[in-house]
């Protein structure tokens, strides 16, 4: 699977999360989690972006470990926030399906990259 299709599909990801997030805000839930999950997933795509740049191989590795990290923080947010009533199942499956298959995809990026090392 290409980066470019890793890179457009945590970006649709940050943006679904942001619009949760926005509506959690807006109804007064656990406004310390929620920016937690905010900055958690809008971070995968922002490594994922750097990772385009990198000065190295080690630099590229680098980023993508960061934002497969911040895919497992975020998979560890939305937990909480759907267990406790926070986010409907409705918004959470998809999310969870969605980070899942982005965290997948990182560890396929990954080693792919480090085989040829």
């Amino acid at each position: 699977m290409s980066e470019s299709v890793l890179r457009n599909k945590s970006k649709v990801f940050a943006i679904e999360i942001i619009f949760l997030c926005r509506k959690m805000k807006a109804e007064r839930k656990e406004s310390a989690l929620v920016n937690q999950l905010l900055r958690s997933a809008t971070s995968i795509g922002a490594n994922l972006h750097e990772a385009q740049y990198a000065q190295g191989t080690k630099d590229f590795i680098s980023k993508l470990e960061i934002a497969l990290k911040e895919c497992y923080e975020t998979e560890y947010w939305l937990e909480p926030l759907f267990e406790t009533g926070c986010i409907s199942e409705e918004d959470y499956k998809p999310l969870q399906n969605d980070c899942g298959a982005i965290r997948r995809m990182l560890i396929s990026s990954l080693n792919t990259v480090k085989s040829k090392l």
